[in-house]
This record gives structure tokens, C-alpha cells and sequence, in this order.
């Protein structure tokens, strides 16, 4: 959640995710494209502003430019130039100018701060989750049906209201226990479904000399996406409207015991971690676990595009955190999810981008493989099948799945990420656990939706 309320995660781990990924031929290629495009881009744009390249500017056309703000996860950056290129093919007359900032660290901030000075971007791309949180701002049109055709029905729930779509997702990462299947095949383990069953494995993973938990504390926004996957399960699985009770006064983290029940997993997961899980960040944890350095990880599938540099042979499973009634499930978050702007002089060209977008199979195999992360459209191509497919379609066929973005719209990430940071303090002995739950309730106002 990451970067994924049960969120997205820090610039540090998107940059050093994308160098690991220069090592693959697929990045390098698509490093190297995305240079040779930026001066290309540089190129036009000299020529759409009258330069003195070759003859005379009016004779150059002018393009029109639609301003985009990306939120990127820690697998996204370089699909911004695949749709350049797709674009200059498909769209000579349009050009997109791009603002990526990391969506668990700037993208709220961003967003916030050109609502407040009217710079509306044309095309804003976050996660599912955002257009809850902006759309009482006004800002965001409605996407039209020529894009939505390509989304799955099921994808548009939580982007919708009053029986518009005010988002488009258009990929998804999967939450929850990811598995080395090599060491649980070893030791004779099974995925456990309580939390019983869970730490009885873990003392036999212990106890064969192995560490059982990859984890990392290093970046705040870890602890808040754990406890976000385990609430799911505690929490909203049983009162879906738990956050707006909170900002009613009827319900306190400080007076839940199944909230503090999901934070005090933090310190289980610690504890069967590294002596240094407290300092490291995401990277280095991606890589540790790719190399089979710890048996579990409570992650994302964002995590698989590391594995797939370190150790693509690895063979991976996945299964829900084992919340109190043996019935957690598995858990998606929709990912880059389209925005279009209320305000923008360009209506008709925001709209065509989207669809050339989301009308390409090959951009959608392209971005696919890239990011490892799953499709969220009706027909998308050859998709290659990650290393946890098989699990996946299991629990798609139990309906034991569910989206996450119930909760990250019950509580918004900016408050998520605040939270985190102060169980952060708890969990290095700064402070204590009662200081943090009573922060977040003075905090009750912050948790919902900007307006």
C-alpha cells in the first residue's frame, strides 16, 4: 500500500527499485527510451513554441498540452514514457507534460496545493482511493463511457458515485502473507488460516534456524499498511462505516479493542523479524526476501517486481493475515487510477488520451510485464501470470477477496501515514502505544475526505 494505505511507499525505495531495475534488460530498455524521449520532448516543445529548428515555426503546427499529475507506486516510473511513445504514434497532435512525484509522500500535498491555486492538472493519475478523497472538491469530471468499456465492472465500485465513475483503475496490486513455497515445502507448512495456526508455524520456522518475517520499519508508511491489511479483516470486514462512526465520536482507536488489537501485531512481526528491521527500508527488504533471507512478508504485490531482478525463479504464495475469526481475506488495491479535470480547457483531447490508453493491448502488456502488477481491464492481451496467480485465482474463486479501498477511503492515507508515524515512535520505546491511539483521535477530523 506500496506504495499502499495499505499503500504506496517512500521516493527512496521507488529509486532504488528502478535502479535495481536497470540490471534488467527490460528496464535498461525502457531507461534508455525514456532518455532518448526526453530530449525528443525537448525538441518539440521548442518547435510548438515557434524555435528556430528547421524553416519557418509557422509551419509547425501547434500541440496542445495537457499537464499530468502522476502518483507513482514503487514499480510505476517509466511507464510515462510507454505512453509517450504511444501517444506520438497514435495522438501526433497532443503532448502530455509530465509531474511524477511519489504518491505515498507528495501526491496528497500536490494534489492540495493546485486545488488551492486554481492549476488544476487535466489528467491527474493516483490510486482508487483518491477519488473519494477529491471528489468533494469539484475538481474531478466524470470519465466517459468510451474509457469505462475498457474497465472491469467490478474495478468501477469504488470510484463511483451517484451512479457515475469518477476514477478509471486500470491496474492492481494484491495484499497480504507472501511465501517462500521453497521453505514452507521444507519444513512441511501449509498457509495458516488463524492466528493460531500462524504463530505455531512461526515457532517451527524459528526454531529451524530461519527468520520468519521479512519486515521492514525503516519507512513509517510500513507500519500503516500492515495495520491497514490486518484492520481490514478486524475491522471494516465487520462495520464497513468504522471510519465515519470515528469522525462521529461513536467509535476511538484508543477505545477499540480490535484496532489496538491490529496494531499490537506490529510488534509480533518485529519480533520474528532481523535485530535491524527496525532501521532498514523497503529495498533492502524487497532484496533480502527475494533472496530467501526470511520465510514470510506482509506486502504487496509490488514487491514482485524486485523479486523478478533478484530471483525470478522463486516460487511464491500468498495468503490473507489470519485475522480473529479464521475468515480474512485476500486483499486488492486498485493502482493507477485516471483522473480527469472539472476545469480543463481541453476536454475533448484529455478524454482521447485516456482512451488510446486504455484501448491498447500492447500498452497494457508492456505495462503489465513491467510492473508485475495485475490487469483491471476487460480484455487486456497476453498477460504473463505472476508467481502468485495461482493463489490468487483460489481465493478470486472462494470470494474470499476484497478491496482495500474501503478502508483507505474510511480513513485517508495522509491521516494513515500520521498514525504511522506515531507507532513508529512506539515501536522504537519513544513513546508509548495509549499516546499514539489518543494523537489519532484528536486527529478525527483529519481522517475523511478533503472538502
Amino acid at each position: 500500500m506500496k506504495l499502499a494505505a495499505a499503500s504506496g511507499g517512500g521516493a527512496g525505495r521507488a529509486c532504488r527499485a528502478l535502479c535495481l531495475l536497470v540490471l534488467a534488460p527490460l528496464a535498461l530498455s525502457v531507461s534508455l527510451g525514456a532518455c532518448a524521449r526526453k530530449g525528443e520532448g525537448a525538441d518539440r516543445g521548442a518547435l510548438a513554441d515557434g524555435g528556430s529548428n528547421s524553416g519557418p515555426a509557422s509551419t509547425v503546427p501547434r500541440k496542445v498540452r495537457l499537464s499530468v499529475l502522476a502518483g507513482q507506486s514503487t514499480p510505476d516510473p517509466g511507464i510515462e514514457g510507454m505512453i509517450d511513445d504511444l501517444l506520438e504514434r497514435e495522438l501526433p497532435d497532443v503532448e502530455l507534460e509530465w509531474e511524477r512525484v511519489d504518491w505515498g509522500d507528495k501526491f496528497e500535498s500536490q494534489m492540495q496545493a493546485k486545488f488551492a491555486a486554481g492549476e488544476v492538472p487535466d489528467i491527474m493519475i493516483g490510486k482508487a482511493q483518491d477519488v473519494a478523497t477529491y471528489l468533494p472538491s469539484g475538481n474531478l469530471a466524470p470519465i466517459p463511457p468510451s474509457v469505462l468499456r475498457f474497465v472491469r465492472k467490478e474495478a468501477l465500485r469504488s470510484v463511483s458515485a451517484e451512479g457515475r465513475a469518477f476514477g478509471a483503475p486500470y491496474n492492481a496490486f494484491y495484499q497480504g502473507v507472501f511465501y517462500n513455497k521453497d521453505i514452507f515445502a521444507r519444513l512441511g507448512l501449509r498457509p495458516p488460516r488463524t492466528r493460531e495456526e500462524l504463530d505455531a508455524e512461526v515457532g517451527r520456522i524459528r526454531a529451524a534456524g530461519i527468520t520468519p518475517f521479512a519486515a521492514e520499519f525503516g519507512e513509517n508508511w510500513y507500519a500503516g499498511n500492515v495495520v491497514m491489511q490486518l484492520a481490514m479483516g478486524d475491522v471494516f470486514d465487520r462495520v464497513p462505516d468504522w471510519g465515519d462512526k470515528f469522525r462521529a465520536g461513536k467509535v476511538s482507536f484508543s477505545g477499540s479493542k480490535e484496532y489496538r488489537g491490529c496494531i499490537l501485531e506490529l510488534q509480533d512481526i518485529l519480533r520474528e523479524s532481523w535485530p535491524d528491521a527496525l532501521a532498514i527500508d523497503s529495498s533492502e527488504c524487497d532484496e533480502r526476501f527475494a533472496s530467501g533471507e526470511a520465510a514470510m512478508y506482509v506486502t504487496g504485490s509490488w514487491t514482485l517486481q524486485t523479486v523478478n531482478v533478484v530471483n525470478p525463479g522463486m516460487k511464491l504464495g500468498v495468503f490473507p493475515f489470519p485475522n480473529s475469526g479464521g475468515d480474512a481475506k485476500l486483499l486488492f488495491e486498485p493502482n493507477m487510477t485516471f483522473m480527469l479535470s472539472s476545469r480543463t480547457d481541453h476536454p475533448d483531447e484529455a478524454a482521447k488520451v485516456l482512451e488510446m490508453i486504455f484501448g491498447s493491448r500492447d500498452l497494457a502488456s508492456e505495462i503489465f510485464d513491467f510492473t508485475r502488477s495485475s490487469s483491471l481491464l476487460n480484455d487486456s492481451g497476453t498477460i504473463i501470470p505472476l508467481p502468485i496467480q495461482s493463489d490468487v485465482d483460489r481465493f478470486r474463486r472462494e470470494e474470499r477477496v476484497a478491496d482495500v479501498t474501503l478502508g483507505n477511503t474510511q480513513l485517508i492515507w495522509s491521516f494513515q501515514q500520521d498514525m504511522a508515524v506515531r507507532l513508529g515512535e512506539w515501536l522504537q520505546g519513544k513513546a508509548s502505544l495509549s499516546s499514539a491511539l489518543e494523537h489519532a483521535d484528536g486527529d478525527r477530523a483529519l481522517s475523511g475526505p478533503v472538502n
